[in-house]
């Protein structure tokens, strides 16, 4: 197979009758799974869509959208997953930038996004029920686009990942035998779908008969009810980023009562595990712990599984070793961090709307190697940061706070470490405004996702600056530690 939804599609005729997809609004056998995802692409292609034209999805997680993104790729399209939480002129931001033939969702958001958007706009309601039909056969290669999915810009514009079957394909048959994946698990989608951890969940279980459980986005960082779905659905694979598994062991429970025994893998990606909350995790559970690294643009390159002697350390454990195919290495002086490069069958094509990516992938993180040929995570060359996860342009953020009328600077930093990191703005009104702080987190909010809404705002007389006039950042970063006001 080599186009994912072949491989789900080849799933659903071996295991028809075992459940695919559970979700808020109920669950999918992979026989329904086949036959709505069929119909749905029959559905596209009626609206216009042909191979290579991109489907926008903009909805709540659900069967309807797992369902909405098969549908796509039998139609030949690429889809792109808003996170649900985007508001309407950030998902129109997206959508005037891939050009998408038709927006999948809601007839609520699209009353909401149809001002931003071409009058033209055709949008295709995830609720409506469709009758069974065959889609005509669209052919795509493995090097045809599946999906893009959009992170955080330096500009204040999103950045569109522009991944191939082949790209995907990489990752997931690493992941499938890396765990072992089979008809019998049940594996957490905790991440959104816009977020490329979710890869792992929704095609290791959808290639192989497994069952994947969408956590919804109310959910996500409830820690007593993330430790009871985990229960509860007997979940066997869990994925997500430290933030909720420390979450889970601090104000869940989880610690409460012995591990399921239908646990046996718990991986987690898109920041620093603290070693400490790792030595609980791994004290409470004896399923294998994974850390798996990799920007959205190379999905996983790099793992490592935890060793009992890792935890012995005083430092996270390290990122591991070469997956998915991939060759990794570092330019930097034996001993001394140096940037990790990335080469291999997991990097994107490129970005929406660039020149094709050629070459190896510069991660800008900076690692050191191993005695035994690991590496160690040490930093960002840049200023991008992780929130919970997220990734973190603070030029994005500032980017929405300086469309606001009353705010003349602005600058964002991150406070806080691991579970307790937060976005912290800095801003200087323009004289004789007056504002309060909520109404500026409420202009954010129309504007960004919620990752993305700062947790604190500050208003300050001046931004300081470093000697050649910039804002000097790490002085702003030093004042959330010592607790002082700029």
């Amino acid at each position: 197979m080599t186009r994912l939804h072949e491989a789900v599609r080849a799933a659903a005729r071996r295991h028809p009758d075992r459940p695919a997809v559970t979700g808020p609004d109920g669950s999918l056998t992979y026989a329904e799974l086949d036959r709505r995802a069929d119909a749905m692409a029959a559905h596209l292609a009626a609206a216009g869509v042909r191979p290579g034209d991109r489907v926008l999805i903009w909805a709540a997680k659900s069967c309807a959208v797992v369902t909405a993104m098969q549908a796509a790729l039998r139609a030949g399209a690429v889809y792109v997953p808003l996170d649900s939480t985007s508001p309407a002129r950030r998902a129109a931001k997206v959508a005037r930038d891939c050009t998408p033939r038709v927006v999948c969702t809601t007839p609520e958001r699209a009353r909401e996004i149809a001002p931003w958007l071409d009058s033209a706009t055709v949008f295709v309601n995830l609720g409506e029920p469709l009758p069974a039909a065959v889609p005509p056969p669209a052919e795509t290669g493995e090097d045809d686009l599946a999906f893009i999915l959009y992170t955080s810009g330096s500009t204040g514009d999103p950045k569109g990942v522009c991944l191939s079957h082949a790209n995907a394909f990489a990752f997931v048959r690493w992941a499938i035998a890396t765990l072992a994946i089979g008809p019998d698990d049940r594996l957490a989608n905790h991440a959104p779908f816009s977020f490329d951890l979710s890869v792992l969940d929704l095609y290791g279980a959808l290639c192989t008969g497994a069952a994947v459980h969408l956590v919804g986005a109310e959910l996500a960082y409830a820690p007593v009810q993330l430790a009871e779905f985990l229960r509860q659905r007997e979940i066997s694979v869990w994925y997500s980023v430290p933030s909720a598994l420390m979450l889970m062991l601090r104000e869940g429970g989880l610690l409460d009562r012995p591990a399921p025994p239908s646990l046996r893998a718990v991986l987690f990606a898109g920041e620093v595990f603290p070693i400490g909350a790792l030595r609980e995790l791994a004290g409470w559970t004896r399923a294998r712990l994974l850390n798996l690294y990799g920007p959205t643009e190379t999905n996983v390159c790099t793992a490592h599984e935890v060793r009992a002697e890792d935890l012995l350390r005083d430092r996270p454990v390290p990122i591991g070793t070469a997956a998915s195919g991939d060759t990794v290495w570092t330019a930097g002086p034996p001993g001394e961090p140096g940037e990790l490069y990335v080469r291999g069958p997991s990097v994107m094509r490129g970005y929406w709307g660039k020149e094709p990516h050629r070459g190896p992938y510069a991660t800008g993180d900076l690692v050191t190697v191993r005695d035994d040929g690991a590496f160690e995570y040490v930093g960002r060359r840049d200023a991008m940061a992780k929130v919970r996860g997220h990734r973190v342009e603070p030029g994005d953020v500032e980017a929405a706070l300086h469309t606001c009328p009353v705010v003349a600077e602005a600058a964002v930093v991150v406070g806080g470490e691991a579970l307790e990191a937060r976005l912290v703005a800095f801003v200087v009104l323009r004289p004789g405004a007056r504002t309060g702080v909520l109404a500026i987190k409420r202009h954010c909010a129309e504007r960004l996702p919620t990752y993305l809404i700062p947790g604190e705002v500050h208003t300050v007389s001046a931004l300081p600056r470093t000697g050649n006039g910039k804002i000097d950042r790490t002085a702003l970063a030093g004042t959330l530690r010592e607790g002082s006001a700029v």
